[in-house]
């Protein structure tokens, strides 16, 4: 395995930083986030996982789609794809596998998504293994491991004053030899769920079960568990007025991150609402994450990494459900 110390990484990671493409785990306000850094000297080297996933840079928060222009019965329409290439560094493992959850939908399922495939062109992702697990993390359960390199480029483990190096792509073998490494690319063997994860057929024969209803009693429906994941993907878009000095039409189509466990999510326009009680809501985020998505699309939408365990303010627990339905 190649390897590079830790002061010729640092030079390294200042060059890139020094395109302002660099993104990496910083505090901001005392919260660590993957944000952009002016050299490694900012960088948090000593950490379990930022609060937020990697997924808010290939499935922003808010993004505007379109800008629309309309003059008379003329309408002309602008795509507005992102152009901005980026170096992520410091990605733990979890939070990779969770873009590759979205592959499945935004890349993999036609037609792809095109700003969320611009996204992934652009952007090369340099894992940090963890060394230590969070009180809250269960990737072991989930397929996953503490050195995971799935869905990295290049993927860096720590061993004092010193990273081993692995390039698993091309983007990651061009990386590299800017830094001086000739690399081979290496494969990668997933790893195994956990045979004690329910399974798909496990969860339809308690689609009705008391159970919903008393897990959710504590729920606030406060979306926070959907807005940390790394797999939650669901959205609304919406065309907004723009405000002009001339009285000109102008709007710009916005898409924007919404959550299935809160209350106007399936409201329709006569007021009818699908999901009006709590307990349908929080399980059908359980029924998508192991039942509906894997179904349709091949990974579970859930990579372990307990960010949602950690972010819930009254300890709704994502393992309790995997439990209860690997108990019956």
């Amino acid at each position: 395995m190649n390897r590079i110390s830790l002061p010729d990484l640092a030079a390294q990671l200042d060059l890139l930083a020094q395109s302002g493409g660099l993104i990496a785990p910083r505090h901001v306000d005392d919260v660590l986030l993957y944000r952009p850094v002016r050299g490694a000297a900012e960088i948090v080297w000593d950490y379990i996982r930022p609060v937020l996933s990697i997924k808010e840079y290939f499935f922003a928060p808010t993004e505007r789609l379109l800008w629309i222009e309309k003059q008379g019965a003329e309408v002309r329409l602008t795509e507005t794809l992102p152009e901005d290439k980026l170096v992520i560094f410091g990605v733990r493992p979890c939070d990779a596998r969770g873009l590759l959850a979205l592959d499945a939908l935004f890349l993999e399922t036609p037609p792809p998504d095109p700003y969320y495939a611009r996204r992934r062109e652009n952007a090369t992702l340099i894992g940090l293994a963890c060394e230590i697990t969070g009180p809250t993390c269960f990737c072991t359960r989930m397929g996953g491991a503490l050195d995971d390199p799935q869905g990295m480029d290049v993927m860096l483990y720590q061993a004092g004053e010193e990273f081993g190096v692995r390039v698993l792509t091309t983007k990651g073998q061009a990386l590299v030899k800017s830094w001086g490494i000739q690399a081979d690319l290496e494969p990668v063997v997933p790893s195994e769920v956990d045979p004690k994860i329910p399974g798909l057929d496990a969860w339809p024969p308690h689609f009705t079960d008391a159970f919903w209803q008393q897990f959710s009693e504590r729920c606030l429906s406060c979306r926070v568990c959907s807005y940390v994941c790394p797999t939650c993907r669901c959205f609304d878009v919406r065309d907004e007025a723009v405000p002009t000095e001339d009285g000109s039409q102008v709007y710009e189509r916005i898409r924007c991150w919404d959550a299935c466990t809160g209350e106007p999510y399936r409201r329709v326009a006569g007021g009818h609402n699908s999901r009006a009680e709590k307990g349908t809501r929080l399980r059908n985020r359980f029924y998508c994450k192991f039942n509906y998505y894997p179904e349709q699309y091949g990974p579970m939408a859930c990579t372990g990494c307990g960010r949602c365990v950690e972010s819930c303010p009254v300890n709704v627990d994502i393992t309790e459900v995997l439990d209860y339905i690997a108990s019956r």
